[in-house]
């Protein structure tokens, strides 16, 4: 009969994450947002005893800072309890949020069933069941390495065997790195990784899912469980991990976030006023948490198409009144910012036959997409005469750019904004 194992594969939890800039915006969302890490870290708990894993992997930043509160600390412990009453061991390596240094504090309290995997050198253990060997989990927790230094260096199938003393049926490796995505911590190649003969590697650091190959991973990054900013859109979780001889690995993703973040765009083209706007920004909220797994949601919202409502969204105070509006209508959606970016209805061919200014402007605009080369040749001098290197948004956006500016140019001379 095949060996088969099951496991979870999660991290980057940042328990006493702060929701920076939102305290600002409504004390009732920053508070709910403090309460959503660890509600996700129940959850998490909750899925391994739910689905009778046999292990559980924490692949770093278990908690956001060096120095986590007492509170902080109880609750992670009283999870990994949980885990033990339940008989799921629990493997953990350190991340760059929380160093491997300031986890001596917390190791005492750690139950039976929880090891911390050392960060100065790979380290190994061996899960067992019905007292034979299952698994090797091969590990090394995140450390700041001398240049050309691998995290990696040492961990591999045979360096597992060798170091255990057993042969299993599967070697896991679990790393916190920022593989090829993050050059400051703890970079290695993906190649290193796929030529180790480990049979999954459960990687930390990068916030969101990402798997090599992608259909039936051989490493993975499972993302943070819980979105902490608008910059962390989408469903986050943990991964389901299979793992049986003779057979693809198999990764199923398991939501664990209590609140999801969203960037949306609204068309409101067809909308006679502030109250229509509000009810179509509803709409794409509603449509956006359809096939979420919870119903909070935080969303930043564009305002797009073209619309005599331009004027109106670009009068001071128009768009907070409007956002207002919005959050007043739904509970448990928030929007944390309305932006503008609509387009006035203009007849530009119109503008073009009156030959005033807005002709000449719209000409310009016109030759600045025929000449592009020549602007980007004359704007790289221009940087370069300064020390500077251009960025490349202004090479990739430049063609976006110019009918953005075109628009503000024509407002301006309409009368109807000030520029942005």
């Amino acid at each position: 009969m095949a060996e088969k194992i099951t496991f979870i594969h999660s991290g980057d939890l940042h328990l006493g994450a702060p929701f920076r800039g939102l305290r600002a915006l409504s004390d009732r969302w920053a508070d709910r947002l403090v309460d959503a890490i660890p509600e996700a870290y129940d959850r998490l708990i909750e899925t391994c005893i739910r689905r009778k894993v046999d292990f559980l992997l924490l692949a770093g930043d278990e908690f956001d800072t060096d120095k986590p509160s007492y509170a902080h600390q109880l609750h992670f412990i009283h999870g990994l309890q949980r885990l033990q009453s339940a008989g799921i061991p629990v493997y953990i390596v350190a991340g760059n949020h929380d160093p491997y240094a300031n986890w001596q504090q917390i190791l005492p309290s750690l139950p039976d069933n929880a090891q911390l995997m050392p960060s100065s050198e790979p380290g190994f253990a061996v899960f067992r069941r019905d007292g034979k060997p299952a698994a090797i989990i091969a590990a090394r927790g995140f450390t700041n390495l001398s240049a050309g230094e691998s995290i990696a260096e040492g961990i591999g199938r045979q360096e597992a065997i060798e170091a255990t003393g057993v042969e299993a049926p599967f070697v896991v490796g679990m790393l916190h790195t920022g593989l090829w995505m993050d050059p400051y911590k703890a970079p290695i190649s993906e190649e290193s990784l796929l030529g180790s003969g480990i049979d999954y590697w459960a990687l930390g650091h990068i916030h969101m899912r990402y798997a090599k190959p992608e259909d039936h991973p051989k490493l993975a990054f499972c993302g943070d469980i819980q979105g902490r900013d608008i910059h962390e859109t989408g469903d986050r979780g943990c991964l389901l991990v299979t793992l049986e001889e003779g057979m693809p690995n198999q990764v199923e993703f398991i939501s664990t976030a209590s609140v999801q973040w969203e960037i949306l765009e609204v068309d409101i083209s067809e909308c006679a006023g502030a109250a229509s706007i509000v009810s179509a920004c509803v709409r794409a909220m509603f449509d956006a948490n359809a096939d979420a797994k919870c119903e909070e949601m935080v969303a930043r919202i564009t305002l797009t198409g073209t619309t005599p409502l331009h004027g109106y969204l670009r009068k001071p105070g128009a768009l907070e009144d409007l956002r207002n509006d919005l959050n007043a209508s739904y509970p448990t959606f928030f929007c944390d910012a309305l932006l503008d970016g609509t387009k006035a209805p203009l007849d530009k061919d119109a503008l073009r036959d009156e030959g005033l200014f807005p002709a000449s402007l719209l000409n310009v605009s016109e030759g600045m997409t025929v000449d592009s080369k020549d602007i980007l040749d004359y704007l790289t001098d221009e940087f370069a005469t300064r020390g500077l290197s251009m960025p490349r948004l202004v090479a990739h956006a430049y063609e976006e750019l110019i009918p953005d500016a075109e628009n503000i140019a024509l407002d301006l001379l309409e009368g109807e904004g000030d520029a942005q």
